[in-house]
């Protein structure tokens, strides 16, 4: 299988050996990400994934950044993607077999009790349920995104009350 990576500086440790494992197991590997001692911020590196995933030839995307978070909801912010943070293998797992996941997201300096790299052995010993409720669930998670996209958004919800936008 084809995997993209990509991860910000907090995480350079965790992508190498999640890498490491892939690669191990005979997987193919697009590194996006930085390595140990240089800087990147996880929206730039989790949009860059996502984005060169939904352009096709890859089978799964994994990104990583100190807790995973921020760089889970970069990627989930390209149309297309879903991208679950796992907790333990069994998330990981339901995030292929209910979710269709094509992305997992891990931290760096997050101290799992199940080991990132036997997450990720768990979705890829998992298989999406077909079934009418979990393709069902899938499909309305994508109508929300589509809905999303016909909607007309302030330019900045961020701005103190009384400032410009």
């Amino acid at each position: 299988m084809r995997f993209i990576m990509a991860n910000d500086h907090a995480a350079a440790e965790l992508k190498d050996q999640l890498r490491g494992w892939l690669e191990g197991h005979g997987h193919e590997v697009h590194d996006l990400g930085v390595q140990a001692g240089d800087r990147a911020d996880y929206p730039d590196k989790g949009r860059e994934a996502a984005e060169l995933y939904m352009r096709g030839g890859y089978d799964y995307g994994i990104v990583c950044c100190g807790t995973g978070i921020g760089i889970s909801i970069s990627a989930n912010k390209v149309p297309g993607i879903r991208c679950a943070l796992p907790q333990n293998r069994f998330a990981a797992a339901m995030a292929k077999e209910h979710n269709n996941c094509q992305f997992l997201a891990f931290g760096g300096r997050i101290h799992y009790t199940d080991p990132p790299a036997a997450m990720l052995e768990a979705f890829l010993n998992s298989d999406f349920d077909e079934s009418g409720r979990h393709r069902r669930r899938v499909e309305k998670i994508m109508d929300i995104e589509k809905r999303q996209e016909q909607r007309t958004v302030p330019k900045n919800r961020f701005c103190r009350k009384g400032e410009d936008q």
